[in-house]
């Protein structure tokens, strides 16, 4: 059955070609295009009446609403070529990462050459009591630091590797916890540590990833500052 629109071309002398079976991409492409849009204006101009003719206003109009569909149409396929362009940008800057380490939020963390980790507690709010627990891989507690009273925003704290007996507390990997408080009120607080990129993986579609030691997958916008 022939819809209004349809009816409505075939009076102007324009068929549309319809299918057996629309799918779901043609149902929805109801709109006209711009070659559409000059078909109708001509058919237009054809079959005026030549005593009432089309006034140049709505004529003028009409040329104008054509130009800004052209350009609208335009600047979508400019911005889906700048949009793939970042893309392969941020793919490329991706592969920078490989080799370097991290400071992401984060557990494990596994000591440097020279011994003893380096990490940040990120604060959300003003805290008067900041603790860093710093235990093996079975969860004993080797190390507590104690950061005292800190604004809010990110706290750098730097760890020696040694246990609170002061003896060597080996090569990791170690689980790094941290807490908050102001005034005996829980502030929250994140645990990030600095650790190495092993690789990375460009999906087809979405952002890079990060293979990140002892960590796992880690998204680019995680990482906090590359070393």
């Amino acid at each position: 059955m022939m819809s209004d629109f349809d009816t409505t071309l075939g009076s102007l002398g324009i068929a549309r070609t319809a299918t057996a079976t629309p799918t779901p991409a043609a149902s929805n492409s109801q709109g006209l295009n711009q070659s559409d849009f000059l078909k109708l204006m001509t058919a237009q101009l054809k079959n005026q009446d030549p005593f009432s003719p089309v006034d140049n206003t709505q004529m003028v109009a009409q040329m104008a609403q054509m130009s800004a569909t052209s350009g609208i149409a335009d600047m979508n396929s400019t911005l889906k070529a700048i949009a793939a362009k970042l893309n392969a940008t941020s793919s490329s800057d991706a592969m920078g990462y490989v080799g370097k380490t991290v400071l992401t939020e984060g557990g494990t963390a596994y000591p440097r050459s020279s011994g003893g980790i380096a990490g940040a507690v990120e604060l959300g709010a003003a805290a008067t009591d900041v603790v860093v627990n710093i235990s093996d891989a079975n969860g004993s507690v080797l190390r507590t630091l104690s950061l005292g009273a800190q604004s809010g925003g990110t706290v750098n704290y730097d760890w020696d590797g040694k246990t609170a007996a002061g003896t060597d507390a080996g090569a990791g990997p170690f689980k790094v916890e941290v807490a908050a408080a102001n005034n005996g009120a829980t502030v929250a607080a994140k645990s990030l540590v600095w650790a190495p990129v092993e690789s990375v993986s460009t999906p087809a579609s979405g952002n890079p990833v990060l293979s990140v030691t002892g960590l796992g997958s880690v998204q680019l916008s995680a990482v906090r500052s590359i070393g």
